[in-house]
């Protein structure tokens, strides 16, 4: 049976909407489906077993587990053998970095508007294997982003990997993906590695289209449990080891095989058709759909700061949804982050944030942020918040700062 995707039904299937609290903090992780949480809770009631039995109860198990994986590489336009599910993409890009091949003279580049996440595991592994790390430092550092004619001069023979992130944690500011790779892979070894932690709560992910070696996010951030994934292109798992046990080497090389150290976590993996089913049957609409509504969003706010002479936009000053996502942080003169975030709070139930977010390097060495500890404050925005909700914020905001 056909479905459709409607904005205006969404805050009604996340059950902690309800709540009096307004979540403006969903670039740190989104609500939850109420389908998803009741597949948990109806699995870990019926099927909670382990897999690979041959009893009905298990073969249930593992055929939901199956399903959870088809879903998820279905989700990116990959196939179930090139994805692996872990509990975050931390952990997940710690383990590729531990498994995958390099050689003593390879070269590293690595964006400085990354999340650390997609940083800590590459300095690490270079630091252990001798390995070279190149630094990938934007040209405006007002408004950074990834750009192709920065990163060409630092690629060579010798690279290995560049990564980056197909959105900013902070700015929002979206990465064309699709030229970077192009440029990276004229250098056979260098392989494309991207945080899309930021964007897939917002945008479709193609990792074919978009020809990348490695791709990983969240699914805490996508409307789901709080367990991530990561993609290789199958093209590439013959340069990755495997983490796993011994004996496990007789067992079909899958990406999970070779990375996920047990198996993924079997409630939460089950649940991941329920989020694809969110969507309806016409899927691209849908996220057109969403996209529109997060412009209208995120204009109502952006409109208001370039307003203010004592606030700095950090990043994308525009609403264009394909120059951006509703990630919004900024700085206000005279004042410190958190200080704003404590004041809002005291005078209304909208929760956000200030801080680093894990982006430390950018706000360091980019941006010069005299207080990365207290950062910027960031204002993250969901399809299921409202635009009452925004204009609200907007209120509140301008009362703080204006008095």
């Amino acid at each position: 049976m056909a479905t459709t995707f409607n904005i205006a039904e969404a805050p009604s299937r996340f059950p902690a909407l309800n709540k009096q609290q307004i979540f403006m903090d969903n670039a740190g992780g989104s609500q939850v489906l109420d389908t998803v949480i009741d597949s948990i809770r109806t699995y870990l009631s019926n099927t909670n077993v382990q897999l690979g039995a041959t009893y009905p109860v298990a073969q249930s198990s593992m055929n939901a587990y199956v399903n959870g994986y088809k879903a998820g590489a279905e989700f990116i336009n990959a196939r179930p053998d090139e994805i692996s599910i872990g509990v975050s993409t931390t952990q997940n890009y710690l383990n590729l970095a531990t498994a995958l091949s390099f050689e003593p003279s390879d070269e590293l580049i690595i964006s400085v508007l990354n999340h650390e996440a997609n940083t800590n595991s590459w300095v690490r592994i270079a630091k252990l294997l001798g390995l070279t790390v190149k630094w990938w430092t934007p040209k405006n550092p007002t408004n950074p982003d990834c750009d192709v004619e920065t990163l060409k001069p630092l690629l060579s023979e010798k690279t290995r990997l560049v990564a980056f992130p197909h959105a900013s944690n902070i700015t929002g500011t979206i990465t064309n993906v699709k030229e970077i790779a192009n440029a990276v892979h004229q250098f056979p070894r260098a392989l494309v590695c991207v945080d899309g932690v930021a964007l897939a709560p917002h945008r479709s992910v193609d990792v074919k289209e978009l020809d990348v070696d490695i791709y990983a996010f969240s699914w805490y951030k996508v409307y789901g449990p709080h367990v991530a994934q990561i993609y290789c292109h199958s093209r590439i798992h013959d340069q990755i080891n495997m983490l796993g046990h011994y004996f496990k080497s007789s067992e079909p090389q899958t990406l999970e095989t070779k990375l996920t150290l047990a198996s993924s976590n079997y409630e939460l993996t089950q649940s991941i058709p329920d989020i694809i089913a969110y969507f309806g049957s016409d899927r691209t609409s849908a996220w057109k759909a969403i996209a529109d509504h997060e412009e209208e969003l995120q204009a109502i706010l952006l409109e208001y700061l370039r307003s203010n002479d004592k606030v700095t936009i950090i990043g994308e000053p525009s609403a264009d949804q394909h120059r951006r996502v509703p990630v919004i942080s900024f700085l206000v003169k005279g004042w410190k982050s958190q200080a704003i975030v404590e004041e809002v709070e005291k005078r209304s139930n909208f929760g956000f944030r200030s801080g680093h977010m894990y982006s430390h390097r950018l706000l360091h060495d980019v941006l010069k942020v005299e207080d990365p500890d207290d950062g910027v404050v960031r204002i993250s925005f969901l399809h299921y918040n409202t635009v009452e909700e925004v204009k609200g914020l907007v209120d509140v905001i301008k009362t703080v700062l204006e008095g």
